[in-house]
């Protein structure tokens, strides 16, 4: 690992943003997640920002969306290879995490899509499995981009406020910062549902039909 980090803060500009974007976009889309986990990728982002060498806004934005993006095409995988996919020898090394993700993706539906985000393990599954299942495709994008919007934004930000600390963030992602990102994430969702709820009450019933 500190190989890749020595790596990425090395390179240019242009090969900084390609290689955080793509490790970003593969730990979903290619269940790399399972090696390296994505925050590693986002935080190192923002360190690479905070030295001065690509601009903040350029890695936040290139990080969400790749994060988007790469749910996106697990999503279409899983929606085509269907339940071959969970027949996959790799993923069935996982059985235990596999089990855990397809649980809490009945329970929860598209809020799984939101939360797994932030879960090394759920975040490599959820989009994959979320295409096996059938969730309707502009629900699990909506969820998709809230997630990925939270977490791109917050890790890269954190990768640069911390800058030349990196090694102990970088640990803290995987532990105490992810756990402060959900319970943030999860207050936005509470607050997403409250508002829709006050709003569907404050439409006005349809008026009964008339008798002739």
């Amino acid at each position: 690992m500190s190989g890749l980090v020595d790596g990425v803060l090395g390179v240019s500009p242009a090969l900084a943003y390609t290689l955080v974007a793509l490790l970003v976009f593969a730990e979903d889309a290619l269940f790399i997640g399972f090696v390296i986990p994505g925050e590693t990728a986002a935080v190192l982002g923002g360190v690479v920002a905070s030295r001065g060498q690509v601009q903040l806004g350029v890695m936040m934005g290139l990080v969400v969306l790749a994060a988007i993006i790469g749910d996106s095409v697990g999503y279409e995988v899983g929606k085509h290879m269907g339940p071959r996919l969970l027949e996959n020898r790799f993923l069935l090394r996982h059985r235990d995490n596999l089990g855990k993700a397809q649980d809490f993706l009945r329970r929860r539906g598209g809020s799984a899509v939101f939360l797994g985000r932030f879960v090394a393990l759920f975040r490599a599954l959820m989009p994959a499995l979320a295409g096996v299942s059938g969730m309707h495709y502009p629900r699990f994008v909506a969820f998709n981009a809230a997630g990925g919007l939270i977490w791109g934004a917050g890790f890269v930000l954190l990768g640069y406020l911390a800058g030349n600390s990196y090694g102990a963030v970088a640990k803290a992602a995987g532990e105490d910062v992810t756990a402060a990102v959900v319970v943030i994430g999860i207050v936005a969702v509470l607050i997403w549902r409250v508002r829709r709820a006050r709003s569907r009450k404050r439409q006005p019933s349809a008026p009964p039909p008339t008798q002739s």
